[in-house]
């Protein structure tokens, strides 16, 4: 058991919050698109760890930062915890993006709390990096300001219209290609399958490239139970696909691996 201190626990907007732990080893080795896997309460009923994406980690103060949502009773006992207060973790976890090849601007394609997964990538880029960033209200939209700050081109899709463009995240993929027409972009896709999937659809007809990160649930986080598995593209199995465990394998996979339903 690796218990670590919580030292700050906020609510960003509505069930959306930010909470960071006090994590040298973790913050020093973690990488963006990795995870951690958290176990919340020491109780029966919560026995189960829940996977969370590294939102930031700090190496020189040894913390790393998580953003959740309170959907269930396990993320509403951790957004009661107070700082001061611990959890156990274990991480990070699972395999990382990859940095935007020199002279390629990197583009975040987020949908919901997707945008947590990849501002470690896209703060450190040389080049001004962009997001896309899709929700179904206002209410819903988190961390666009942060990615601002960060020097993002930032781009919002509402489901209502309510802020940005009304409509999906996905949407707004070839106005960016269609005003840019000689640069040269990678795309960072995050947030919920059906999400993901009109990304990998979209990219696969514009003949671009990208990896994207699966949102799947996950019971051990380290391979051993296959609760997680995913289909990615394999030539050289029968179906011309086969499994992989997202929490060891992924969760991020290369475009090209993603395997898309018919």
């Amino acid at each position: 058991m690796a218990r670590f201190q919580i030292l700050e626990n906020v609510r960003l907007r509505g069930d959306y919050f930010r909470v960071v732990f006090s994590a040298p080893e973790i913050a020093a080795a973690a990488r963006a698109g990795q995870f951690v896997h958290v176990r919340i309460d020491e109780r029966r009923d919560h026995v189960l760890r829940r996977p969370f994406s590294i939102h930031d980690a700090d190496p020189a103060a040894g913390s790393i930062t998580l953003i959740y949502k309170r959907v269930g009773s396990g993320t509403a006992l951790l957004a009661e915890k107070a700082a001061g207060s611990c959890c156990d973790l274990l991480g990070p976890l699972g395999t990382a993006f990859t940095p935007a090849p020199e002279g390629v601007v990197p583009v975040a394609v987020a949908g919901g709390y997707g945008a947590a997964a990849t501002y470690m990538l896209v703060r450190s880029c040389a080049r001004k990096p962009v997001l896309l960033i899709g929700a179904r209200n206002r209410d819903e939209l988190i961390l666009d300001d942060v990615y601002r700050a960060a020097g993002c081109d930032v781009r919002v899709a509402t489901d209502d219209g309510g802020c940005g463009v009304k409509g999906r995240v996905t949407e707004l993929v070839e106005p960016l290609l269609a005003e840019n027409p000689g640069k040269k972009f990678f795309f960072y896709g995050c947030g919920p399958r059906p999400m993901l999937a009109a990304l990998g659809r979209k990219l696969r007809e514009l003949h671009r490239d990208g990896e994207l990160s699966v949102d799947e649930i996950m019971c051990c986080g380290v391979g051993a139970c296959f609760g997680c598995v995913v289909k990615i593209n394999d030539p050289d199995a029968e179906k011309g696909w086969s499994y992989a465990r997202s929490c060891v394998e992924g969760p991020v996979f290369p475009l090209e691996k993603i395997y898309l339903e018919k």
